[in-house]
């Protein structure tokens, strides 16, 4: 597995992405097709493509390594994910469909105010910058680790580099263009998941059958934890609750992900679209996890010390590409990075939508395909560009796994407040006092993390996982609550 090898596999990877984009933005440009593709895309295509936005390059290596530490139980998680799903479905999307939106956050301006839609836009675009950046470098540093590390090249060269490959191919078709490219990264996602237990069940002399067996009997295969409520954060409740309301929030609430659903013609497709995208979801998540186990099972009979490893992140990448064959490293590869670039060419297209529509008020002009918007809306892409790169740049500088995670962390609380804003909005029919929901979106997390940190961690038996947010959500109502007035 040569540096030379991998670096032609992406040179036709991407040419194949500039092939897809050249084809569907060569007809239309403007930006009804980069922001919603023309409302007119299919929902079979788009639930397929979904995943490959969803699963992220750090889900590609995580959810593996994490096997040792937690077994299955990461499946507690993704049940509580489909419960989510279906009150995506159910709720939201009639919501959005019945205000014909572009950007889901114009409801917020319509239900509660001028500062707190520009609040909610405001959160997304910053969660959103930060968590797309975290997944971009912690991958870029395996693609430097394996390939541009062997010419000394910089890695701000290869960062950078990435980020305009992207933008090349997103720069014109946008949601459109992404809608099909999303299709053949989750194809290959798929198949490297697919392919990669093949082949380390290969290497362990097991058939089909005895793989599945294998994998069950393990003990790894432990899938429900109902021990310890208090003091372990995967419990079932935690993991399954927390599950439902960060898929709400960070899915149902995020600009990335609706847009894909605003893309078709009625609410019916949209609501097919969902419930596919989540039998997809909760299968494509087993076998990561099936994954996992293998890995495992491969490191132990194989006397890899996993122990040696800096986190169990590297256990996938370390015996992909030096343990097995050459056609199983090409694969994971071929994996990894389908999954990175399905979720940053989404959210750029994501990021640019909200700021056209939210800030600079898109959807409020007389023709919004008039070529100076066009214009516009290429230079906001391409600014979106830049700044990841500088967020990324950031992380590097830091170049400390626990301040960078403290980051990554920090950007999923501010989902909090954006549940709450939705919930209290959808819930009851109370005016906020608009002035101040920007001071109490900020506050929300603050007193959250403050809370855990000076009193729940060091003097109560708690331990805070993914329920996290219901919290900060909560916490956010209770003071739009406090605030508000009788509304008419």
């Amino acid at each position: 597995m040569t540096p030379a090898v991998l670096f032609l596999f992406l040179v036709v990877y991407f040419s194949l992405l500039l092939g897809v984009a050249y084809v569907t933005s060569r007809k239309s440009a403007d930006n009804a097709t980069f922001f919603v593709a023309n409302r007119n895309a299919k929902w079979y295509m788009v639930a397929f493509g979904m995943i490959g936005t969803a699963l992220s390059g750090v889900t590609f290596i995580s959810v593996p390594g994490a096997v040792g530490n937690s077994d299955f139980g990461y499946f507690q998680f993704i049940l509580g994910n489909a419960v989510g799903f279906i009150i995506i479905a159910y709720v939201l999307l009639p919501l959005y469909y019945r205000m014909n939106l572009t950007s889901i956050y114009t409801y917020l301006e319509e239900r509660l105010g001028h500062r707190s839609y520009k609040t909610g836009a405001m959160i997304f675009l910053v969660s959103r910058t930060i968590g797309s950046a975290f997944r971009l470098y912690l991958v870029a540093i395996i693609l430097q680790w394996f390939i541009f590390d062997a010419w000394n090249v910089p890695f701000v060269v290869t960062i950078a580099l990435c980020l305009l490959l992207i933008w090349l191919y997103t720069n014109k078709g946008g949601l459109k263009t992404i809608i099909i490219t999303d299709m053949m990264q989750t194809f290959f996602l798929v198949l490297a998941v697919i392919l990669s237990i093949y082949f380390m069940a290969d290497s362990l002399g097991l058939s089909l059958v005895e793989t599945i067996e294998t994998v069950k009997e393990s003990s790894y295969a432990k899938l429900f934890v109902f021990e310890d409520f208090l003091g372990n954060r995967i419990h079932f409740w935690k993991h399954f609750i927390g599950g439902i309301f960060v898929t709400v929030a960070m899915t149902g609430l995020d600009q990335d992900l609706m847009q894909k659903n605003l893309s078709m013609k009625t609410i019916g497709e949209a609501q097919k679209n969902m419930l596919s995208f989540t039998g997809i979801f909760v299968v494509i998540n087993l076998f990561f996890l099936a994954v996992g186990a293998l890995l495992y099972i491969y490191a132990s009979k194989n006397g890899i010390d996993v122990t040696a490893l800096p986190t169990p992140d590297y256990l996938y990448p370390e015996i992909a590409l030096h343990h097995l064959t050459l056609v199983p490293g090409i694969i994971f590869m071929m994996g990894l990075t389908a999954a990175t670039f399905a979720t940053t060419d989404s959210a750029l297209t994501a990021l640019t939508t909200s700021f056209c529509v939210d800030f600079l008020n898109f959807n409020k002009k007389t023709d919004p395909n008039d070529t100076t918007l066009v214009k516009t809306r290429n230079r906001v892409h391409f600014a979106f560009s830049l700044i990841m790169l500088l967020v990324i740049m950031v992380f590097r500088v830091i170049n400390d796994d626990s301040v960078v995670n403290a980051i990554f962390t920090a950007a999923s609380y501010t989902y909090g407040p954006l549940l709450g804003l939705f919930a209290f909005g959808i819930l009851t029919k109370r005016q906020v006092a608009d002035r101040l929901v920007p001071y109490i979106c900020l506050l929300s997390p603050l007193l959250c993390y403050l809370i855990n940190t000076y009193f729940i961690v060091p003097h109560t038996a708690y331990a805070v996982g993914f329920e996290l947010i219901i919290y900060n959500g909560a916490l956010t109502w209770l003071m739009l609550w406090t605030t508000s007035s009788r509304g008419e």
